[in-house]
């Protein structure tokens, strides 16, 4: 058991399941602490993040650090993606709007569709500048997730609203930043493969493998906005969530895609 102690001081105490006191771990003191724990399935690592914009990785031997991942404004990494998503509208000639007028505004023939592109490093990153007379400042690192192997961990700074980024556990180093347009509202890793969906609150759901990224648009009439998500065990599912609906998706097999 790994449990933070409040979020005015960086303290992290791991027990035993009898009780036992196994280690306590502070990286600093005086400052806002940590924002997010998590443990890897394999239980090897335990991520920790924290309001000074850093994920650490502790090792379930010694409960010392093994690395620390940062989340710069700039990305430079040779060895890093960065997938933007780019909106693009349906052009509309004058001898259609008279259809266009008879379809309703949540027609699929008319919404947004967006890609993702591959942007060449250097990268600037959007950062909001966090409010420091407000309680509970946007900053920091709220969101972590480990993939069901353990090799992947994706992350969300608060400043930093619209991206996930995704760092190589085997490898210690960012793999891939992904990009939006809008803040990303939630994001869950497939229970069975390194497989990433993410939702920014859209009509769309954004999925994420070594593969590539795509951007899949919510079938249906009307407006449905996306606004969390859920895998199933197996992998094959995914319930999309919005204020009043959900949308039930299947994803295609290995089996499926073959036949």
């Amino acid at each position: 058991d790994a449990r933070p102690v409040g979020i005015l001081q960086y303290k992290v105490l791991l027990y035993s399941l009898d009780g036992r006191l196994l280690a306590t771990y502070s990286a600093y003191e005086w400052s806002l602490g940590i924002k997010s724990v998590v443990w890897s399935p394999s239980s090897q690592f335990l991520a920790i993040g924290s309001y000074d914009e850093k994920v650490r990785i502790l090792n379930h031997v010694t409960w010392k650090t093994i690395t620390d991942f940062q989340h710069p404004a700039a990305i430079s990494s040779s060895k890093a993606v960065v997938y933007r998503e780019v909106e693009r509208r349906p052009v509309v000639g004058n001898e259609d709007l008279s259809f266009h007028h008879d379809l309703t505004m949540g027609s699929s023939l008319f919404r947004t569709q967006s890609k993702y592109e591959i942007c060449q490093l250097p990268v600037q990153v959007p950062v909001v500048k966090p409010d420091p007379d407000r309680a509970n400042p946007k900053i920091g690192v709220s969101c972590m997730a480990f993939s069901s192997d353990s090799r992947y961990l994706a992350t969300k700074n608060d400043n930093m609203p619209n991206s996930v980024w995704l760092w190589d556990i085997q490898k210690l180093r960012l793999f891939v930043v992904l990009e939006q347009v809008a803040p990303v509202r939630s994001f869950q890793w497939d229970p069975r493969r390194p497989r990433l969906a993410l939702c920014t609150g859209n009509s769309k759901v954004y999925l994420w493998s070594p593969a590539g990224c795509v951007s899949v648009q919510v079938p249906g009439e009307g407006s449905f906005q996306v606004l969390a998500l859920s895998w199933h065990a197996s992998g094959n599912s995914l319930i999309l969530m919005s204020k009043e609906r959900l949308c039930l998706c299947y994803m295609e097999t290995e089996e499926e895609s073959q036949a």
